[in-house]
């Protein structure tokens, strides 16, 4: 037996009409308008200091390695994030600033050596990778790489196990999604990254370093030096 069909003005005739309503075409006077009256922020976008706390506890909570420097301090660091490591080679963008290396003993293997770009194969063999990032959101604890200056493939990123990326603050670090949208270019090649590479698939076990680094470690820079 058939079901009866819904009663007029069910919940079914209002979401049909929804849907219609929305994807009708017609002059712009003519449409409804889509209310967009939701926060664009729940954090205090015009207090750095705060964001910047934000950002470094959603980090954390993510299970990232969260670091904060100076900038006159960052190739200190650096170099002690890496012998504490113990890695011995670095990938780095080929515009990476040379300053940021200058006291490691690592060795830097830029994307663009005498032997061409780094290969999945030949990342497989390196310890660390180093780039620094378009944007970072606070209120998501997230890292937004774009392709752009000293950053690099995303290849880079998705290959080795360690991860150390560089966030100038301020200008870097935005309060929520809605502020950083605007900021980037849709059409780069954008990788959004929140905590070192993980899944729960199986059984709700959480695995990391499944798809990308297990560790990631973020260096917070701010002014001075």
């Amino acid at each position: 037996m058939s079901s009866p069909p819904p009663a007029a003005g069910g919940s079914r005739d209002l979401v049909l009409a929804r849907i219609r309503a929305a994807v009708r075409t017609g002059a712009p006077e003519e449409q409804e308008p889509v209310p967009r009256d939701y926060l664009r922020s729940h954090a205090p976008a015009d207090d750095p200091d705060a964001l910047l706390d934000l950002l470094q506890h959603n980090l954390a909570d993510y299970r990232a390695l969260v670091h904060r420097c100076t900038a006159d301090r960052l190739p200190l660091l650096l170099a002690a994030l890496f012998e504490a490591r113990g890695a011995r080679t670095v990938a780095v963008p080929p515009d990476l600033p040379p300053d940021w290396l200058g006291v490691t003993r690592a060795r830097a293997l830029p994307d663009d050596g005498p032997d061409g770009p780094l290969t999945a194969a030949r990342l497989e063999t390196v310890d660390s990778v180093l780039t620094g990032c378009a944007l970072a959101i606070a209120e998501t604890g997230t890292l937004v790489l774009d392709a752009g200056p000293a950053q690099g493939r995303r290849l880079l990123t998705l290959v080795p196990d360690h991860h150390v990326c560089v966030v100038l603050a301020p200008e870097q670090v935005v309060a929520s999604v809605p502020l950083a949208l605007p900021r980037l270019d849709p059409v780069r090649p954008q990788t959004w990254i929140s905590g070192p590479s993980a899944t729960s698939d199986i059984e709700l076990s959480r695995v990391e370093g499944v798809h990308g680094p297990r560790t990631l470690e973020v260096v917070l820079v701010t002014a001075g030096g």
